[in-house]
């Protein structure tokens, strides 16, 4: 059965301006894949239309024919070769190649267009100590059509300095090694705690839950885009370093219950990234983690400082579909159907999309969206859905 997609016109109230945006409520998907996953780390629609699928937590790559189910593995799971230990981000590259986040052996690899493994990158480039350089996470948010790179950064902190509220987004071209800054935004709220003496201090450094962030992805034509938690504002910056400021948006949101509280630390548990970093004589190794499972008691949100109201948006939530739209995951009450606004290429609010419950987007093809279900158990199924 074809995704049935409801057009109405609403009025959204805007603070310079009036205007009129789309809803659409996606309801049947145009195809299932009928195995689950325990988690779809990274999805990439490849040019024939089957879709390469990274299962983070299943250790698994595979590529998947929607239209009949079926699926084949490439490569396995180890450390060599034609190898990877938790398969993460997928990316388009130049000439139908692909960049694969290997989180489990700390790098990044290049697939051909027949999936043969080439060269690799590892994620944490730099040194440690006075000698070393500074260390920095080449973790890609984005890729561009020419295969740069593009990732977060933030200021480094010493002993008794002030803790940041803003982040760098960074290019990285692969080619010539140049690490480029192209905008600052504004990072959640930290707060700092210590303990111990002189001699054996530990200092823990922990984010404000649901304080107000920006939040950012790339097109592949490298306009990054962004948007504000200052007035809930899109924004383009072109790749000649132009800036596209779309009018601030009126925004309601509902009031933090426990619930909401509860569903937030699930989801940073989810999508929670764990780095080990160890230097044996000199040699620097790294490994990282993403995901928190096997916890089966409700996360513990006493004590922590929440605020009244839910915040506009998901920052983690900001995707570039096919078509070149920014996609906002909006903050909405838990249990409640997912809701994503959609931004144009002038910054403004043209269409509002509404999924079914129990789902989120993890990837976008030529004129279709793919999400993904949870199932009971916190199994993943992917699901395929027509867009306009």
């Amino acid at each position: 059965m074809p995704a049935l997609l409801v057009g109405l016109l609403v009025s959204v109230g805007l603070s310079h301006a009036h205007a009129q945006f789309q809803q659409q409520q996606l309801a049947d998907p145009v195809a299932t894949f009928p195995e689950s996953f325990s988690t779809v780390a990274g999805l990439l629609e490849l040019p024939d239309g089957r879709v390469l699928v990274a299962d983070g937590l299943g250790q698994a790559l595979t590529v998947l024919d929607m239209s009949t189910g079926t699926a084949d593995t490439i490569g396995r799971v180890g450390s060599g070769p034609e190898e990877y230990r938790q398969p993460d981000g997928l990316f388009p590259l130049p000439g139908d190649s692909i960049l694969l986040v290997d989180l489990g052996n700390g790098r990044l690899t290049a697939l051909g267009p027949d999936f043969e493994f080439g060269q690799t990158w590892p994620i944490a480039q730099g040194g440690m100590g006075s000698g070393g350089g500074a260390m920095t996470m080449r973790l890609p948010r984005a890729v561009d059509s020419q295969g740069r790179i593009y990732l977060q950064g933030r200021p480094s902190m010493g002993p008794g300095s002030p803790l940041p509220d803003s982040a760098f987004v960074l290019r990285w071209d692969r080619g010539t090694g140049a690490l480029d800054t192209l905008t600052m935004i504004k990072e959640q709220e930290l707060t700092r705690t210590s303990s111990g003496g002189p001699n054996n201090q530990n200092i823990s450094i922990t984010p404000i839950p649901m304080s107000p962030q920006d939040g950012w992805n790339v097109a592949l034509d490298g306009r990054i885009a962004l948007i504000r938690t200052a007035g809930f504002r899109a924004e383009w910056i072109t790749p000649d370093g132009r800036s596209i400021l779309g009018p601030e948006n009126d925004v309601t949101t509902g009031r933090v219950r426990r619930a909401d509280k509860v569903a937030y630390m699930e989801r940073m548990q989810r999508n929670s990234l764990g780095v080990e970093v160890t230097s044996v004589n000199g040699n620097i190794t790294t490994a990282f983690r993403r995901g928190m499972r096997g916890q089966s008691d409700e996360p513990n949100v006493d004590g922590l400082d929440w605020p009244n109201s839910l915040p506009a948006f998901q920052a983690s939530g900001i995707l570039v579909s096919r078509s070149g739209n920014m996609w906002v995951e909006r903050f909405v009450s838990a249990g409640d159907a997912p809701v994503y606004d959609v931004f144009n290429d002038r910054a403004e609010l043209e269409k509002r999309v509404v999924l079914p419950a129990g789902r989120s987007v993890v990837g976008f093809g030529d004129g279709v969206v793919y999400l993904v279900r949870y199932d009971e158990f916190d199994l993943q199924w992917l699901e395929k859905y027509q867009i306009r």
